[in-house]
């Protein structure tokens, strides 16, 4: 076993945990997924372990650099998703992109359906916004997958 995969299961913890409960990634918790990927594979490869790094670093940020732009997502989530990628490499990133769209549209899916039911109970205020739903969860789950899938 090497460790990428329990700093992978420490950073996801982290990041679930603040999301959840500030609705906030802290530049620390990115930082630390994105320095371990840099660190762990330039030990394993040399300086083609940098450019592994960089590489996946580079595509992690821009799959979700769109969704950013238009306000789809934080940008502790886009940070977040650039540390993982230094971590998984180029080639599992997009991977984990895909299993965390998938994961969203299913915790949006069960969001959804809990207001639907709470509005159906008499006495609950109509009308209110819905607020944004922690994307940490569904990025996370889905570098998990790919992750542990590897190991």
């Amino acid at each position: 076993m090497t460790l990428f995969g329990p700093i992978t299961f420490a950073v996801g913890c982290a990041a679930v945990a603040e999301d959840i409960a500030r609705r906030r990634i802290s530049n620390w918790t990115s930082g630390a997924a994105l320095a371990s990927g840099f660190v762990l594979h330039i030990a394993r490869q040399g300086w083609r372990g940098a450019v592994v790094a960089t590489t996946g670093m580079l595509l992690g940020f821009a799959v979700f650099l769109v969704f950013y732009l238009l306000n789809g997502m934080g940008g502790g989530d886009v940070k977040l998703m650039a540390g993982f990628g230094s971590l998984l490499g180029p080639n599992a990133i997009f991977c984990a992109a895909w299993f965390a769209a998938v994961a969203g549209g299913l915790i949006a899916a069960g969001y959804a359906v809990a207001l639907a039911v709470r509005a159906r109970r008499p006495g609950t205020p109509d009308g209110r916004q819905a607020e944004a739903i922690p994307y940490a969860p569904a990025i996370v789950a889905g570098v998990w997958l790919v992750e542990f899938a590897l190991e």
